[in-house]
């Protein structure tokens, strides 16, 4: 997806690749063979990821997909539920341990996009969900097994289906645990957008550009407001909403911006 001259570094023991190029950071989901279903270290490997780029100014949006044209992240990795996740027990330190890269990507300041082809299944969904945009090849398939596993999906990414499709669909996506394509996904609001399956790679990337291009403060400002507002009310941190806002407007970027508007010329952003 990125230019020849992008250096991939590798995590987890090359299961997590990171590469960045043109302000666009790209993260691989690297175990084909499982159809990249997220083991504990891929979990570990994520999280150092983020940390990577989060301490990276010349990245100002991120990508994130899967390896080969199988999936995007199949789920987790069930091979290691007999040793990692047998009892309630087991279950509490697994979600520790994970839960260090989850709550990483869930409080990750830049934007991020899903590129999606194939399958994208439970915890893998709950990823997918976690991120700012959700762009899916005509071939894709999404659901969430629990109810055939006997497991109870994290509240955390229950919220977020709910306030993705709304208690209606959510109940049916979690009570039946049936697979939905990529149409049926966009329709009730699970993705933003359904390409054919040749097209995926050049929509993901123009929306990136576009992002990358715009001014970051005003696209920080813009996350950080809309999460706020998905929260109850009394949950909300308005003081973080002023602050990003004063930011914006005390900003070179913003005199930039009208400078740019009247000189009739694209603008050069630079994030202060």
């Amino acid at each position: 997806m990125l230019p020849e001259h992008a250096e991939t570094r590798p995590y987890a023991g090359g299961k997590m690749l990171a590469a960045k190029a043109d302000g666009i950071g790209l993260i691989t989901f690297n175990q084909p063979e499982k159809r990249n279903a997220m083991s504990m270290e891929m979990w570990t490997g994520f999280g150092e990821i983020l940390d990577a780029f989060s301490a990276d100014d010349s990245i100002k949006v991120v990508v994130l997909t899967g390896a080969g044209d199988k999936a995007f992240v199949s789920g987790a990795d069930i091979s290691q539920f007999e040793k990692n996740r047998n009892s309630a027990e087991a279950q509490k330190e697994y979600d520790r341990a994970t839960g260090i890269g989850r709550n990483k990507f869930h409080a990750f300041r830049k934007p991020s996009i899903c590129r999606i082809r194939g399958f994208c299944m439970g915890g893998g969904l709950a990823i997918a969900m976690a991120a700012d945009l959700r762009i899916a090849a005509a071939g894709s398939q999404f659901g969430i097994p629990a109810a055939r596993l006997s497991i109870a999906y994290a509240p955390h990414s229950v919220k977020q289906l709910i306030d993705l499709v709304g208690p209606a669909h959510a109940r049916m996506i979690l009570y039946t645990a049936k697979r939905i394509d990529a149409a049926e996904a966009e329709r009730i609001g699970l993705i933003n957008r359904m390409t054919e399956d040749g097209a995926l790679d050049d929509v993901v990337m123009d929306i990136a550009r576009t992002i990358a291009d715009n001014a970051p403060l005003s696209v920080a400002a813009s996350k950080i407001t809309i999460n706020e507002m998905l929260k109850d009310e009394s949950q909300r941190d308005m003081e973080a909403v002023r602050v990003i806002s004063e930011t914006c407007f005390n900003s070179a970027d913003y005199k930039e911006g009208r400078t740019a508007f009247m000189e009739k010329r694209q603008p050069k952003f630079v994030g202060r």
